[in-house]
């Protein structure tokens, strides 16, 4: 067996010195929490980021193409339908899918009250996957009963609980134009995003309803809306629609849409960043403590190696292979607290939120394998390459003191 690593092997495993154990407990359990937080940390970030961004894009699809002007209202102007516009679209990679929809804001009353939304028109060709997920109560709008889908609404749980609606329930919705219209319409179902600026904001119905009440043709809407494969690649793709659209038609990604929501997602990088450094801190000055104080109590050791002919390095590697033994076992008991915490968590949801604040009711997890790996390859490396400076202190050992300050 090599000298440094059987000597460090005696040190770590035999040693019967009280105080340096203590410290060396100290030294894992600094490694354990802080490898832990950060597993914790970037999964719990990561959740975060996955379930917003899915409860968004969710709803408004990644991409949404209109048409060419300055209107910046909630209700877009219209434009016909092209089947040649659509299959230029579809021509892009990672386009899944797109949907025609419309909006137009109006004014729901009923029990005494009344609440400013925006109805969102979609057809039959929607992917209700989503929606059916966040529904409350009631069901989606059923478009194989062509006889009333245009008197079919669903409205938000935050909605529901302002104008004391319930599925079943009907609701009377005025809408601001020349003249002023007004429809009775029949709540089909209640969903919950759990993502204030949508459910605040839209109430889903029939495209159809939307054609009616501005009189468009029956080839008119009011956008395109399209869901790409990789959201990663939501720019790229968005830059590659836009060279395929004519000069009519322009894109909005949902983040130019939602700019606050993700601005605030980005801000949660930061914060990771800062919890990564500062952990990273606390686990390397333990070790570096615990290493220094190893060295102090073995100066004897020390000095009978080198009156025997070990040279510097050989000494250093011995405390080196130490410290990786320590090192080792706090990452082990690190990686149990924290992907065991992230787990239980994952499948529990143990605990809770305030959806008003969060956007959610739980803690959300995602555990990806890479960032454990590259976690704990860098704490290991991080914390060997910081204590190779403590560990010179051997060279300042002179083999006559040491011996004589046993």
């Amino acid at each position: 067996m090599n000298f440094a690593r059987f000597i460090s092997s005696r040190i770590t495993f035999k040693s019967k010195r009280t105080f340096s154990k203590l410290i060396v407990r100290i030294a894992i359990i600094g490694i354990m929490l802080g490898l832990g937080v950060m597993i914790l940390s970037l999964a719990v970030i990561k959740g975060f980021k996955q379930e917003i961004r899915e409860k968004v894009r969710g709803f408004g699809g990644d991409i949404q193409i209109v048409k060419t002007d300055n209107n910046t209202s909630y209700e877009k102007s219209s434009f016909t339908d092209s089947a040649d516009v659509v299959k230029d679209i579809r021509s892009v990679n990672q386009v899944d899918a797109i949907y025609p929809y419309a909006t137009k804001p109006g004014i729901i009353k009923a029990n005494n009250e009344i609440e400013g939304v925006v109805l969102k028109g979609v057809d039959k060709q929607y992917n209700w996957n989503y929606l059916k997920k966040a529904l409350v109560s009631g069901t989606v709008i059923n478009f194989t009963d062509t006889t009333d889908v245009q008197l079919q609404i669903m409205i938000s749980q935050l909605t529901a609980n302002r104008l004391k609606l319930k599925a079943g329930d009907d609701l009377k919705m005025y809408f601001v134009q020349e003249p002023l219209r007004q429809r009775k319409l029949k709540i089909v179902g209640i969903f919950n995003l759990g993502v204030d600026e949508v459910d605040r904001t839209f109430v889903i119905g029939d495209l159809a309803l939307i054609k009616r009440l501005n009189d468009w043709t029956n080839g008119e809407i009011g956008g395109y809306e399209v869901r790409i494969k990789d959201f990663d690649k939501l720019n790229s793709t968005a830059d590659s629609i836009d060279d395929k659209l004519p000069i009519k038609l322009k894109s909005h990604t949902i983040i130019e849409n939602y700019p606050t929501i993700f601005e605030w997602l980005n801000m949660l990088d930061v914060n990771t960043v800062i919890m990564l450094v500062l952990m990273t801190a606390v686990a390397v000055i333990n070790m570096i403590s615990a290493l220094l104080i190893m060295i102090l109590e073995r100066t004897a050791m020390i000095g009978i190696f080198k009156a025997m002919g070990a040279g510097n390095w050989v000494i250093q590697k011995v405390f080196l292979y130490n410290a990786a033994y320590l090192i080792g076992l706090g990452l082990l008991l690190g990686n149990i607290l924290g992907l065991g915490l992230g787990y239980l968590q994952q499948y529990t949801h143990l605990f809770k939120l305030d959806q008003a604040s969060y956007y959610m009711t739980f803690v959300p997890i995602k555990i990806v394998w890479a960032d454990v790996l590259l976690l704990n390859l860098g704490t290991l490396i991080i914390c060997l390459l910081v204590l190779i400076i403590p560990s010179m202190l051997v060279t300042r050992i002179t083999p006559v003191k040491a011996i004589r300050f046993k």
